[in-house]
């Protein structure tokens, strides 16, 4: 996707933006990214689970995987990740509809006792953010809801 280069202001029509600090440090946070089977625990609105068939964390791999909704439906994911830059950002191009660019952050916090974890998904048209942002913006807060939970456990 060609939005790598394009300012804040050109795409915010185009984006959801979400972040929480939480309360573990920025290498164990991207660690439950980077460990498919952590990661498998906690990613996806509440209720949800995976099944990942190919994590392949390296720029230009891909990871595939199928979220399983509590109701029984199945939703298929494609992604190929574009950029990793250890422990700071993870980049991804996610391949099947709804087409988006997904930028993760970790940023240290104070000491480096907390994180600042951010989602930044860029969708292809503001027409298709504006219909995916009443689920989307609740869902990343679930995500990160999960992500805390995980974190505590470890």
């Amino acid at each position: 996707m060609s939005q790598q280069n394009e300012t804040a202001t050109e795409t915010k029509d185009r984006e959801i933006v979400s972040s929480r600090i939480i309360n573990a440090p920025q290498e164990k946070v991207f660690e439950a990214f980077r460990n498919p089977d952590i990661l498998a625990r906690w990613w996806g609105p509440e209720g949800f689970s995976n099944t990942f068939q190919t994590f392949d964390f390296q720029p230009g791999g891909t990871w595939e995987f199928i979220m399983h909704g509590p109701d029984g439906t199945t939703y298929p994911n494609k992604s190929v990740f574009a950029e990793i830059v250890e422990p700071e950002r993870v980049v991804f191009d996610h391949i099947v509809p709804p087409i988006f660019r997904m930028t993760i952050t970790f940023e240290k916090v104070g000491q480096g006792d907390k994180t600042r974890f951010g989602f930044r998904m860029l969708f292809e048209s503001a027409a298709l953010c504006e219909q995916l942002k009443t689920i989307c913006a609740p869902a990343n807060e679930q995500n990160f809801d999960r992500l805390e939970t995980v974190l505590a456990s470890l």
